[in-house]
């Protein structure tokens, strides 16, 4: 393997650049990048300032230049694409969902195990300082004593009826899509930060549009726009969440409230850089910086406090531990393909129960 790391990135949207940022920043070099087709491929190297383009992914996943392979692509696509670089014997990065259906989300989480590979899955708000400080104060101060665990993930990029994404087509996107695209981020957060389980879920879907797109182009919304979900933990606590992408003025708001005995714990991702704590006498914000928080958390906190961290900070540490554990380390809360597997299987979950209006066990 070669002194840096050398990532092979499939698709150059959105997320795609995000990906590319991040291993620039940790010290690894985006040596090629392929998309939908070869004509595109050259434009898209530039963009994400990759040494190369690739013809295809399948040409991508197989070169001598490529450690490890990011997993840009429309959901539909990551088991096939995740399957096909674990056989090659590349370290793997794949974005959310890992798959589509848990059948194939095990599988996965097995043919990476077999293989010895790193198997990662970006589930990078687990990355925000004040996440980490909660986590390290509820786990000293509140152990087994959290009772309500609830929250929001809430957007607004399609609250317009005209307004169309590929993830409306259940055949690309997957069965869910408000849940399956962002509840799995906020239920992974809370089960990451306090170590609670869901055991069992009731929940309702809503759509704000049968159809969407222009009058002359509409196109069906075959998924939900927002799902309502209530569970019950492993160790007591009881919880619900809301999530919305046609929430008008709100871009991106997960947030949560985890309420214990003793303390309540507040994180809002539109403004992360400080943590509330509810108490009983008065309340605390603990502010994000090198010298405000746990080691734990203080580790992440790469810029003094006053100065914003993001999201893109998140992901470029989350990189940086992806190489970590390539190398041999174990970093804390590294995101893998159990975590996939995990969020698959609470999709699963929140279908069944949306669908039969009952409450529906999760496998632990």
């Amino acid at each position: 393997m070669s002194d840096r790391y050398r990532s092979g990135i499939i698709g150059a949207g959105f997320i795609g650049g995000i990906h590319a940022h991040a291993v620039r920043v940790a010290g690894g070099v985006v040596t090629r990048v392929a998309v939908s087709s070869p004509q595109h491929a050259a434009a898209a190297a530039d963009r994400l300032y990759a040494e190369n383009p690739a013809n295809s992914a399948e040409e991508l996943i197989s070169a001598d230049d490529v450690d490890i392979v990011h997993v840009c692509t429309p959901n539909s696509s990551h088991f096939g694409l995740a399957d096909l670089a674990i056989r090659a014997g590349k370290h793997v990065i794949c974005e959310k969902p890992l798959a589509t259906t848990t059948d194939h989300a095990r599988k996965l989480v097995a043919a990476a195990a077999d293989a010895g590979i790193v198997a990662a899955v970006p589930f990078v708000y687990r990355y925000y300082p004040t996440v980490r400080e909660a986590r390290a104060r509820i786990v000293h101060d509140d152990p087994g004593t959290l009772r309500l665990l609830h929250g929001s993930y809430l957007q607004d990029w399609l609250a317009s009826s005209e307004s169309t994404n590929w993830r409306m087509n259940p055949t690309l996107g997957g069965a869910s899509r408000a849940f399956g695209d962002i509840g799995v981020h906020w239920c992974d957060l809370m089960e990451f930060t306090t170590g609670h389980r869901i055991t069992r879920l009731t929940a309702r879907m809503i759509t704000a549009y049968a159809q969407r797109g222009q009058q002359d182009g509409t196109v069906p919304n075959g998924t939900e726009d927002g799902a309502l979900v209530m569970f019950d933990t492993d160790r007591g606590a009881s919880g619900s969440v809301v999530v919305s992408q046609v929430s008008i003025g709100r871009k991106n708001r997960l947030w949560f409230s985890f309420d214990s005995a003793t303390a309540t714990y507040v994180f809002d991702q539109e403004t992360p850089d400080s943590l509330w704590i509810g108490g009983r006498i008065e309340n605390h914000i603990i502010m994000r910086g090198p010298d405000t928080l746990t080691p734990s958390a203080a580790r992440l906190a790469v810029l003094p406090t006053g100065h914003p961290q993001g999201y893109q900070d998140c992901f470029n540490a989350f990189i940086a531990d992806t190489y970590a554990l390539i190398g041999g380390q174990t970093p804390d809360g590294h995101p893998t393909f159990r975590d996939g597997l995990r969020a698959a299987q609470l999709t699963a979950a929140v279908i069944e129960s949306a669908g039969t209006q009952a409450w529906v066990d999760v496998p632990a």
